[in-house]
This record gives structure tokens, C-alpha cells and sequence, in this order.
């Protein structure tokens, strides 16, 4: 994104109705999408109040006021949630700041859109899994993520990033990018390419699913460990944040994609892939902690997909990594050369060893919704 100055930001800070004096404005290190400040404000009594304003990615995001209306609505269904079970809105969801032109966005002279939250504090956030209970927890507020909003009518959402979660799609795009193979890139991972070719049933495993078994649900489409913010004590699990993709969806989408992201016994972009596989113990708490809070609100066939759910958004994101790799790398940001294979050798390994252990995922689900 283009930078902005010192007076467009002083500017922008101005249009927002923050309360009290500016004291305090720092740029955040962390993030790749959005543009984020952190501001101090003190109030008339000496109190001091922290803000987040964050400038909309357009290159990622193309229609940001579509954006900020699921935002606003969403974030306004879980606050009266919140309150009618004696719960504190201010610490368990995100707060929008409404900008002086009463909307909750503000777009400057270069047409940059910005918006403002109440900083939750005192909270935590962590970007690793170091421990289990670290992970069900996180797996239980996406679990209340879930169930706040499984009587939201998701139809009334924008589609913020059209087919972002459609394995179908993928796929083609994915073939497409084969056969054009603009970077000559395609003879020296063929390997790989044929791994994924060789399991194309799964990008179909969701394709045209029965919508009264499978209903399209508020989605957040993120559900990696730091967008969830723990307790001062770093113990409890209190908000889901960043809800930037939240749109319809499939509910096994958000349990798989945070097993594949937490699940895994190596990182992300584990080179020796002998260490990546999936960690069954860390399926299995995750899973407690997410039917815990949602599995009355889940169909039974949702819930007997839930592995499925791993499975189709590791094979997914591998997908879309390859893809990346054999287009150049121009969607995700890589540290060297081949990261993106890299990436997409981890997550095809990682796929392959959650259909070893189907039976298992399957086992473990089964158990819990008989519980």
C-alpha cells in the first residue's frame, strides 16, 4: 500500500471520535494486509484509553464499504449475544469507533479507507502453540464464534473475496496454471503437481452439498490462533478478532483450517517434511473445545464432516500455494525463493497423513457427539 504521512495520518485521526487528547501513536510491526496504529488517548479525567486504526488493504480488499457493513452487522448481532448472557461486550468482541461522519469508515482525499475499534485490554495474543489447553481454548471461542451467530441470516453477508473457500474453483485455476506454466516452473515440482492431481476427489468434497444438512453459516474464514485474544494471564480465551473475510461459509471450513494451521506437528513451512504430520492429541482438543460450545447448533452431518473440513483446507491451501509458486509469487508473501513450495510440499504431507488417520479423526468426533 501506498504510505501515508504524518499530517494524512494526524488527518485521519481527527475524523474518528476518539475521546481525549492524542498521546501516544505507534505503527504496528505485525501484519501484512492492513495498515495498523496504535493510539493513546487520555480522557478529561486522566483515564487512558487505547485505540486500533487500521487503513483497509483495497489491493486485498476491493470493496471495503461492503466490507465494514458485514463488520458492522456482525459485530453488532454478537454484542447483543454477549450482553443477554451477562457478558462484557467490550472485552469479548470487537468495538467499532464510529468516524465523525457517522459511518463506522472514513475515506480520505486518495480514497484510502480507515476505520477505528476500542483496544481490548489487558489481553494477550499468541502466534505459536506451545501447549494444548492454549489450543482448546482458542478452539472454544471459535466455538462461540460460531454458535453467537448460527442464527444470523448469512445470506444477508457480502462475499468479500468470491469463492475464497471454493476447493472447486481452486482446482481449475490450479489446472489452468499448469498448462500455461508461465514461469517454467511445472518440470521441476512435478512431483508435487501429481501429488495434488492424484487427490482431486477432494476439491469436490464440498461442491453442491445438500444445503439442509450443510446450511451456508457465518464464517470467519481465519481461524488461526492469533486472531483469537486471550485473558491478561494469557489462560481464557475472550474474543475472536480480525473479521475482515467473515462471509458465508461452511462451518467445517473454520474447524479445518484451524486444525491445519495448529494441528500440524511442523511448522507451516517445515522443510523435512519427516517431521510434519498430523498431531491426533491436538485434533481431539481442539475438537472438544469447538463441539463443546457449538455442536448443539451444528447438524449432524456437519459435525461427521468435521475431518473432512481438515482435510479439504490443508489440500486447499497447498493447492493455492502451489499455484502461487507456479504463477511466480504474487499472492503470498514469501521469504525466499521457493517458499511457496516449500509451503505446498508441507501441506500435501500433511494431507496425506490426515488420510492415514481418517479413522482415527473420525473415531474422535464420533465420540464426542455421543457424549
Amino acid at each position: 500500500m501506498k504510505p501515508i504521512n504524518e499530517a494524512q495520518l494526524k488527518e485521519v485521526i481527527s475524523s474518528f471520535r476518539f475521546n481525549g487528547t492524542l498521546i501516544g501513536c505507534e505503527k504496528s510491526t505485525i501484519g501484512h494486509i492492513n495498515g495498523t496504529y496504535f493510539l493513546s488517548f487520555k480522557e478529561s479525567d486522566g483515564k487512558v484509553v487505547r485505540y486500533i486504526l487500521q487503513r483497509i488493504n483495497t489491493d486485498v480488499f476491493p470493496n471495503p464499504a461492503a466490507l465494514m457493513k458485514n463488520l458492522e452487522e456482525v459485530t453488532s448481532f454478537l454484542s447483543k449475544k454477549i450482553l443477554a448472557r451477562g457478558g462484557n461486550p467490550r472485552m469479548e468482541c470487537l468495538t467499532l469507533v464510529k468516524a465523525k461522519n457517522d459511518q463506522y469508515y472514513y475515506v480520505d482525499k486518495d480514497n484510502f479507507y480507515y476505520r477505528g475499534y476500542l483496544f481490548i485490554e489487558p489481553s494477550v495474543c499468541y502466534s505459536s502453540i506451545d501447549n494444548g489447553e492454549v489450543f482448546k481454548q482458542a478452539a472454544m471461542a471459535f466455538g462461540r464464534f460460531q454458535n453467537d451467530l448460527s442464527d444470523f441470516p448469512s445470506s444477508t453477508l457480502y462475499e468479500i473475496i468470491p469463492n475464497f473457500h471454493n476447493t472447486h474453483e481452486r482446482m481449475k485455476k490450479f489446472k489452468d496454471v499448469i498448462s500455461k506454466d508461465i514461469k517454467s516452473r511445472a518440470a521441476s515440482c512435478q512431483k508435487t503437481i501429481d501429488g495434488y492431481l492424484e487427490n482431486e476427489e477432494y476439491a469436490d468434497i464440498f461442491f453442491d452439498l445438500p444445503k439442509d444438512k450443510f446450511p451456508l453459516r457465518v464464517t470467519h474464514n481465519d481461524t488461526k490462533l492469533n486472531n483469537v485474544l486471550f485473558d491478561g494471564e494469557g489462560k481464557k480465551a475472550i474474543a475472536v478478532i480480525d473479521l475482515d473475510t467473515v462471509m458465508p461459509g461452511y462451518a467445517m471450513n473454520d474447524f479445518g483450517d484451524a486444525i491445519r494451521y495448529g494441528a500440524n506437528f511442523g511448522k507451516e513451512d517445515e522443510k523435512d517434511l519427516s517431521k510434519v504430520g498430523l498431531n491426533l492429541e491436538y485434533f481431539k482438543l481442539f475438537a472438544e473445545g469447538f463441539i463443546s460450545q457449538c455442536g448443539k447448533s451444528l447438524t449432524k452431518e456437519e459435525l461427521q464432516y468435521l475431518p473432512y473440513g481438515a482435510m479439504v483446507m490443508t489440500y486447499e491451501c497447498g493447492m493455492r500455494f502451489l499455484t502461487d509458486y507456479l504463477e511466480g509469487d504474487v499472492y503470498f508473501r514469501i521469504d525466499y525463493p521457493e517458499h511457496n513450495l516449500v509451503r505446498a510440499k508441507d501441506q500435501l504431507a500433511l494431507f496425506l497423513d490426515m488420510k492415514k488417520k481418517k479413522t482415527e479423526m473420525d473415531e474422535i468426533i464420533s465420540s464426542l457427539m455421543n457424549k
